[in-house]
């Protein structure tokens, strides 16, 4: 475990690196600011956020594992993949897969993509978010805005920002299915991994991350993995996103240590994060709309993540 002094210092490095590639983005919308407002990202916010206004649009139809909406959602995270430079993890983008589930059974696919690092010898992090949700209920669209078109629209935002800032660790973006059955995307890709099993370091996941409404942006996992506990410790956040450890069962909090896909790698013992938001008034409802989320939050929860990405990728996993 790398000590304190050694990790400032190593997160000192890389946030000076980062912070000469960004590109100033105008603003977006009448968003209410913190003191300590971000004026330039490591990605395109514009983009970030066209992102997950056309994955949670009414044209996906809440996306729902084995619809044409989310076959229609898959085709977008594949067509993104491929304009962003990320290369197909296998021959191809797809990981096809089955499942039964009270039932009824089901077609579903992961979409797995690749960024080299520049030091292959590091192994892997995976950066996860699921792309289904709940579909069409009683004629109403659940669109999943916050849940998950955040964290799938996250995802393109780590491959933009990869392109000029190579990771030493070999990157798999994996845009997982069938997250709302039962996580049945995440166990078959940590049991199919296409890779060593052993060559996977590290996951940070990444599941409802655009809206909060006491601005908190909760970290996972680190009580089973405190070697990961310093970049969140020293690391609070980015302008209005407050990142916290919390939520994993030491707490009054609800335990989301097996809330989402993180869960399938804790099980095969594979060091995880987790990145989320307290439930909120439209958790699981048609109301979960483009409309609702907060966009300056969203900005720089996604500018946070990149920031302890940078860390991790810095570490000896």
């Amino acid at each position: 475990m790398m000590n304190r002094f050694t990790f400032l210092l190593c997160f000192a490095l890389v946030f000076l690196n980062c912070k000469g590639q960004q590109t100033k983005n105008a603003p977006v919308g009448k968003q209410e600011v913190t003191n300590n407002n971000i004026e330039n990202y490591c990605f395109d916010t514009q983009v970030l956020l066209e992102d997950i206004k056309e994955l949670s649009s009414d044209a996906y139809e809440g996306r729902r594992t084995g619809t044409q909406g989310a076959e229609k959602a898959k085709n977008y995270v594949i067509e993104r993949f491929s304009q962003l430079g990320a290369k197909p993890l296998g021959v191809k983008y797809e990981q096809p897969f089955q499942f039964s589930s009270f039932g009824k059974s089901y077609e579903a696919t992961n979409i797995l993509a690749l960024i080299k690092g520049t030091e292959s010898s590091q192994g892997y992090i995976v950066l996860s978010a699921h792309y289904d949700h709940e579909g069409v209920k009683n004629g109403q669209i659940y669109n999943g805005a916050d849940d998950d078109a955040s964290g799938i629209s996250a995802l393109f935002a780590f491959a933009s920002y990869f392109k000029n800032n190579p990771p030493k660790h070999h990157v798999i973006t994996a845009a997982f299915d069938a997250e709302e059955l039962g996580l049945k995307g995440a166990y078959h890709y940590v049991q199919n991994p296409l890779i060593p099993k052993e060559s996977l370091k590290l996951n940070l996941n990444m599941d409802m991350i655009s809206r909060s409404a006491n601005n908190e942006l909760f970290a996972i996992g680190s009580r089973y993995y405190p070697q990961l506990k310093p970049a969140i410790e020293t690391f609070k956040g980015l302008g209005k996103a407050r990142l916290l450890i919390g939520h994993e069962g030491l707490d009054k909090g609800d335990n989301w240590t097996n809330s989402s896909d993180h869960a399938a790698f804790h099980k095969a013992k594979i060091p995880f994060i987790y990145f989320g938001v307290p439930d909120h008034e439209d958790y699981h409802k048609p109301t979960d709309d483009f409309e609702r989320i907060d966009h300056q939050f969203y900005k720089d929860a996604v500018q946070t993540i990149i920031r302890v990405f940078e860390v991790y990728d810095a570490m000896p996993l």
